[in-house]
Protein backbone atom coordinates (compact mmCIF):
# COMPACT_ATOMS: atom_id res chain seq x y z
CA UNK A 1 0.00 0.00 0.00
CA UNK A 2 2.87 2.37 0.82
CA UNK A 3 4.43 1.59 -2.56
CA UNK A 4 1.14 2.34 -4.31
CA UNK A 5 0.75 5.62 -2.43
CA UNK A 6 4.29 6.59 -3.33
CA UNK A 7 3.66 5.89 -6.98
CA UNK A 8 0.39 7.84 -6.88
CA UNK A 9 2.14 10.81 -5.25
CA UNK A 10 4.91 10.68 -7.83
CA UNK A 11 2.35 10.64 -10.65
CA UNK A 12 0.49 13.60 -9.12
CA UNK A 13 3.72 15.60 -8.82
CA UNK A 14 4.54 14.79 -12.43
CA UNK A 15 1.13 15.95 -13.63
CA UNK A 16 1.51 19.21 -11.72
CA UNK A 17 5.05 19.89 -12.89
CA UNK A 18 5.91 22.61 -15.46
CA UNK A 19 7.11 19.89 -17.85
CA UNK A 20 3.73 18.17 -17.70
CA UNK A 21 2.01 21.50 -18.29
CA UNK A 22 4.12 22.04 -21.40
CA UNK A 23 3.39 18.52 -22.60
CA UNK A 24 -0.33 19.11 -22.23
CA UNK A 25 -0.04 22.19 -24.44
CA UNK A 26 1.97 20.21 -27.00
CA UNK A 27 -0.71 17.56 -27.24
CA UNK A 28 -3.78 19.79 -27.61
CA UNK A 29 -6.58 20.47 -25.12
CA UNK A 30 -8.36 17.55 -23.46
CA UNK A 31 -12.07 17.35 -24.27
CA UNK A 32 -14.33 15.14 -22.16
CA UNK A 33 -17.30 14.43 -24.42
CA UNK A 34 -20.54 12.45 -24.29
CA UNK A 35 -20.21 9.02 -25.90
CA UNK A 36 -22.70 9.87 -28.64
CA UNK A 37 -20.35 12.56 -29.96
CA UNK A 38 -17.54 10.22 -31.00
CA UNK A 39 -17.55 10.52 -34.79
CA UNK A 40 -18.38 14.23 -34.82
CA UNK A 41 -15.67 15.16 -32.31
CA UNK A 42 -13.03 13.03 -34.05
CA UNK A 43 -13.83 14.94 -37.24
CA UNK A 44 -13.74 18.27 -35.37
CA UNK A 45 -10.37 17.44 -33.81
CA UNK A 46 -8.99 16.55 -37.24
CA UNK A 47 -10.32 19.80 -38.70
CA UNK A 48 -8.78 21.83 -35.87
CA UNK A 49 -5.43 20.08 -36.34
CA UNK A 50 -5.60 20.79 -40.09
CA UNK A 51 -5.64 24.49 -39.20
CA UNK A 52 -2.18 24.14 -37.68
CA UNK A 53 -3.07 23.43 -34.04
CA UNK A 54 -2.06 20.50 -31.85
CA UNK A 55 -4.76 17.86 -32.20
CA UNK A 56 -7.15 17.85 -29.20
CA UNK A 57 -7.20 14.76 -26.99
CA UNK A 58 -10.65 13.20 -26.81
CA UNK A 59 -12.13 11.11 -24.01
CA UNK A 60 -15.64 9.67 -24.40
CA UNK A 61 -17.99 8.25 -21.77
CA UNK A 62 -21.43 8.78 -20.31
CA UNK A 63 -21.96 12.39 -19.25
CA UNK A 64 -22.56 11.27 -15.67
CA UNK A 65 -19.17 9.52 -15.58
CA UNK A 66 -17.41 12.53 -17.08
CA UNK A 67 -19.03 14.92 -14.61
CA UNK A 68 -17.85 12.78 -11.71
CA UNK A 69 -14.33 12.72 -13.16
CA UNK A 70 -14.32 16.52 -13.36
CA UNK A 71 -15.53 16.84 -9.78
CA UNK A 72 -12.77 14.42 -8.74
CA UNK A 73 -10.15 16.73 -10.25
CA UNK A 74 -9.56 15.28 -13.73
CA UNK A 75 -7.09 17.60 -15.54
CA UNK A 76 -9.41 18.31 -18.51
CA UNK A 77 -9.95 21.52 -20.47
CA UNK A 78 -13.44 21.21 -21.97
CA UNK A 79 -16.65 19.36 -21.12
CA UNK A 80 -19.34 18.44 -23.65
CA UNK A 81 -22.39 16.93 -21.96
CA UNK A 82 -25.41 15.20 -23.51
CA UNK A 83 -27.80 17.01 -21.19
CA UNK A 84 -28.16 20.16 -19.14
CA UNK A 85 -28.41 18.36 -15.79
CA UNK A 86 -24.82 17.13 -15.64
CA UNK A 87 -23.47 20.45 -16.90
CA UNK A 88 -25.55 22.13 -14.18
CA UNK A 89 -24.02 19.77 -11.63
CA UNK A 90 -20.47 20.65 -12.66
CA UNK A 91 -21.29 24.36 -12.84
CA UNK A 92 -22.87 24.42 -9.38
CA UNK A 93 -19.72 22.79 -8.02
CA UNK A 94 -17.68 25.69 -9.42
CA UNK A 95 -15.75 23.90 -12.16
CA UNK A 96 -17.00 25.86 -15.21
CA UNK A 97 -15.25 28.99 -16.49
CA UNK A 98 -17.77 31.85 -16.24
CA UNK A 99 -19.30 32.83 -19.57
CA UNK A 100 -17.98 29.79 -21.43
CA UNK A 101 -21.11 27.63 -21.38
CA UNK A 102 -23.13 27.40 -24.59
CA UNK A 103 -25.61 25.00 -26.16
CA UNK A 104 -23.95 23.31 -29.12
CA UNK A 105 -26.27 20.71 -30.65
CA UNK A 106 -29.53 18.80 -30.47
CA UNK A 107 -30.55 15.21 -31.18
CA UNK A 108 -33.51 12.82 -31.49
CA UNK A 109 -34.30 9.56 -29.69
CA UNK A 110 -34.97 6.35 -31.63
CA UNK A 111 -35.87 2.71 -31.07
CA UNK A 112 -33.48 0.35 -32.89
CA UNK A 113 -33.25 -3.36 -33.68
CA UNK A 114 -30.47 -5.50 -35.17
CA UNK A 115 -30.22 -4.80 -38.91
CA UNK A 116 -31.44 -8.26 -39.90
CA UNK A 117 -34.42 -8.32 -37.55
CA UNK A 118 -37.85 -7.18 -38.67
CA UNK A 119 -40.05 -5.72 -35.94
CA UNK A 120 -43.73 -5.03 -36.46
CA UNK A 121 -43.92 -2.19 -33.96
CA UNK A 122 -44.84 1.45 -34.29
CA UNK A 123 -43.54 3.92 -31.71
CA UNK A 124 -46.51 5.53 -30.01
CA UNK A 125 -48.78 5.52 -26.97
CA UNK A 126 -49.23 2.12 -25.33
CA UNK A 127 -47.19 0.38 -28.01
CA UNK A 128 -46.77 -3.36 -27.17
CA UNK A 129 -43.05 -3.01 -26.48
CA UNK A 130 -42.96 -5.70 -23.77
CA UNK A 131 -44.56 -8.18 -26.16
CA UNK A 132 -42.08 -7.28 -28.90
CA UNK A 133 -39.21 -7.95 -26.48
CA UNK A 134 -40.53 -11.40 -25.59
CA UNK A 135 -37.92 -13.03 -23.36
CA UNK A 136 -35.33 -10.47 -24.46
CA UNK A 137 -34.34 -7.19 -22.88
CA UNK A 138 -34.39 -3.53 -23.88
CA UNK A 139 -30.91 -2.00 -24.18
CA UNK A 140 -30.69 1.49 -22.69
CA UNK A 141 -28.11 3.70 -21.09
CA UNK A 142 -28.66 3.69 -17.32
CA UNK A 143 -32.00 5.51 -16.92
CA UNK A 144 -31.10 6.64 -13.42
CA UNK A 145 -28.09 8.72 -14.42
CA UNK A 146 -27.01 8.67 -18.08
CA UNK A 147 -28.74 11.26 -20.30
CA UNK A 148 -29.79 8.87 -23.10
CA UNK A 149 -31.32 6.56 -20.51
CA UNK A 150 -33.07 9.41 -18.73
CA UNK A 151 -34.54 10.67 -22.01
CA UNK A 152 -35.58 7.11 -22.87
CA UNK A 153 -37.32 6.54 -19.55
CA UNK A 154 -39.11 9.88 -19.87
CA UNK A 155 -40.32 8.97 -23.37
CA UNK A 156 -41.54 5.51 -22.36
CA UNK A 157 -43.27 6.98 -19.31
CA UNK A 158 -45.03 9.62 -21.41
CA UNK A 159 -46.18 6.92 -23.83
CA UNK A 160 -47.53 4.76 -20.99
CA UNK A 161 -45.05 1.94 -21.62
CA UNK A 162 -42.43 2.21 -18.88
CA UNK A 163 -44.19 0.09 -16.18
CA UNK A 164 -44.38 -2.86 -18.59
CA UNK A 165 -40.67 -2.83 -19.51
CA UNK A 166 -38.77 -1.39 -16.54
CA UNK A 167 -37.86 -4.89 -15.34
CA UNK A 168 -36.71 -5.85 -18.82
CA UNK A 169 -34.09 -3.10 -19.21
CA UNK A 170 -30.45 -4.01 -19.89
CA UNK A 171 -28.71 -1.02 -18.32
CA UNK A 172 -25.54 0.13 -20.06
CA UNK A 173 -22.85 2.56 -18.89
CA UNK A 174 -23.44 4.85 -21.87
CA UNK A 175 -25.46 5.06 -25.06
CA UNK A 176 -22.74 3.47 -27.23
CA UNK A 177 -22.63 0.48 -24.90
CA UNK A 178 -26.41 0.16 -25.32
CA UNK A 179 -25.98 0.38 -29.08
CA UNK A 180 -23.36 -2.38 -28.97
CA UNK A 181 -25.81 -4.73 -27.23
CA UNK A 182 -28.23 -4.35 -30.13
CA UNK A 183 -25.48 -4.60 -32.74
CA UNK A 184 -24.36 -7.95 -31.31
CA UNK A 185 -27.93 -9.23 -31.11
CA UNK A 186 -27.62 -9.53 -27.33
CA UNK A 187 -30.91 -7.60 -27.06
CA UNK A 188 -33.72 -7.49 -29.65
CA UNK A 189 -34.35 -3.75 -29.19
CA UNK A 190 -32.63 -0.68 -27.78
CA UNK A 191 -33.09 3.05 -27.30
CA UNK A 192 -30.31 5.30 -28.60
CA UNK A 193 -29.88 8.68 -30.23
CA UNK A 194 -30.64 9.07 -33.93
CA UNK A 195 -26.97 9.91 -34.53
CA UNK A 196 -25.86 6.62 -32.92
CA UNK A 197 -28.16 4.64 -35.22
CA UNK A 198 -26.86 6.61 -38.19
CA UNK A 199 -23.27 5.74 -37.27
CA UNK A 200 -23.95 1.98 -37.26
CA UNK A 201 -24.66 -0.36 -40.18
CA UNK A 202 -25.59 -3.13 -37.75
CA UNK A 203 -28.86 -1.66 -36.52
CA UNK A 204 -32.04 -0.36 -38.13
CA UNK A 205 -34.39 2.30 -36.83
CA UNK A 206 -37.78 0.91 -35.82
CA UNK A 207 -39.20 4.34 -35.02
CA UNK A 208 -38.49 7.81 -33.66
CA UNK A 209 -39.88 8.93 -30.32
CA UNK A 210 -42.07 12.05 -30.45
CA UNK A 211 -40.05 15.11 -29.46
CA UNK A 212 -42.78 16.06 -26.97
CA UNK A 213 -42.42 12.73 -25.12
CA UNK A 214 -39.12 13.67 -23.48
CA UNK A 215 -37.18 16.80 -22.49
CA UNK A 216 -35.35 18.51 -25.37
CA UNK A 217 -32.03 16.80 -26.08
CA UNK A 218 -29.38 19.48 -25.78
CA UNK A 219 -25.58 19.26 -25.71
CA UNK A 220 -23.99 22.08 -23.68
CA UNK A 221 -20.27 22.79 -24.07
CA UNK A 222 -18.09 24.64 -21.55
CA UNK A 223 -14.46 25.35 -20.74
CA UNK A 224 -13.34 24.18 -17.32
CA UNK A 225 -12.14 26.80 -14.86
CA UNK A 226 -8.93 24.87 -14.09
CA UNK A 227 -7.89 24.72 -17.76
CA UNK A 228 -4.62 26.44 -18.58
CA UNK A 229 -4.28 25.18 -22.13
CA UNK A 230 -3.66 27.99 -24.59
CA UNK A 231 -5.82 26.34 -27.26
CA UNK A 232 -8.81 25.40 -25.08
CA UNK A 233 -10.80 28.57 -25.70
CA UNK A 234 -9.93 28.59 -29.39
CA UNK A 235 -11.14 25.03 -29.86
CA UNK A 236 -14.33 25.81 -27.89
CA UNK A 237 -15.04 28.75 -30.21
CA UNK A 238 -14.31 26.60 -33.26
CA UNK A 239 -16.85 23.99 -32.15
CA UNK A 240 -19.48 26.72 -31.78
CA UNK A 241 -18.59 28.40 -35.09
CA UNK A 242 -20.35 27.89 -38.41
CA UNK A 243 -17.59 25.46 -39.43
CA UNK A 244 -18.04 23.45 -36.24
CA UNK A 245 -21.81 23.37 -36.56
CA UNK A 246 -21.48 22.26 -40.20
CA UNK A 247 -19.50 19.26 -38.96
CA UNK A 248 -22.22 18.43 -36.46
CA UNK A 249 -24.87 18.65 -39.17
CA UNK A 250 -22.86 16.25 -41.31
CA UNK A 251 -23.10 13.66 -38.54
CA UNK A 252 -26.81 14.10 -38.03
CA UNK A 253 -26.96 16.53 -35.09
CA UNK A 254 -29.50 19.29 -35.09
CA UNK A 255 -29.57 22.75 -33.59
CA UNK A 256 -30.25 22.96 -29.85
Amino acid sequence: MILRLSRALALLMLLLSPAAHAARNDRGPLLLAAASMQEAMVAAADAWAARGHARPVLSFAGSSTLARQIRAGAPADLFLSADEDWMDDVERAGFIAPGSRAEMAGNRLVLVAPAGRRVGLRVGRHMPLARALGDGRLAMANPDSVPAGKYGKAALTALGVWPSVENKVARADNVRAALALVERGATPLGIVYATDARASRQVRVVGTFPAASHPPIRYPLARLKASRHSDAEGFRRFLLSSAGRALLTRYGFGTP
